[in-house]
């Protein structure tokens, strides 16, 4: 029986993320961890899959990426989502990342957009990138973007912005930080603003 490795962001804990494992639903497993009164706003799924044998794949993740662990007894890397995903994608059956989010109340949906808006506030002046610079698409190189200024991107012959395009690519319902998802000279936007902001 093929079981789920997921991949989980929330925006009250940015620069993290949750890599775990479940056999049975995971809209149920994630809405089970969204649960707790002691996170400020729900979990988004950054992606998930089916593969042959998840206790092994999520150990070899874990042991991977064992160094951006922050806590041993606990599933929570401080890595940029995307390096995960890479890794993942090596044992991956089917991509069954959810097109939505999972939430409980209208106040929970309202809580992800407010935060969501916060992380958009992304300039290209700001991660040294300059005007005419080329982006890639992690999930697939062949698809491209121009910087306009410092805050659009041409994709497709269209003025548009990371966070639309990311989200438009990837045929999901709910928004996305395009920072996580668009590359410059191979770190995604996030990695390397986050790099930039620590050098300071």
């Amino acid at each position: 029986m093929n079981e789920i490795i997921y991949i989980l962001t929330n925006e009250a804990m940015s620069g993290y993320v949750k890599i775990g494992r479940t056999s049975t639903n995971l809209e149920q497993r994630i809405r089970e961890l969204s649960a707790s009164t002691s996170i400020p706003i729900p979990f988004t799924c950054f992606y998930a899959c089916t593969v042959n044998n998840a206790q092994f794949v999520e150990h070899q993740l874990h042991d991977a990426f064992d160094n951006n662990r922050i806590n041993p007894k606990r599933e929570f890397f401080q890595i940029a989502p995307e390096r995960v995903v890479s890794a993942l994608k090596l044992a991956e059956i089917e991509n069954i990342t959810p097109k939505k989010d999972f939430v409980e109340n209208k106040e929970d949906q309202q809580a992800l957009i407010k935060a969501r808006k916060i992380r958009e506030k992304f300039n290209f002046n700001m991660a040294k990138i300059p005007v005419g610079a080329e982006l890639v698409f992690s999930r697939d190189e062949n698809i491209k973007a121009k910087v306009l200024d410092n805050h659009s991107i041409e994709h497709d012959g269209k003025k548009t912005s990371l966070s639309s395009s990311a989200q438009k690519i990837l045929g999901y319902d709910y928004g996305v930080a395009g920072t996580d998802y668009w590359m410059y000279e191979g770190e995604t936007l996030d990695e390397r603003r986050k790099r930039l902001t620590t050098q300071e």
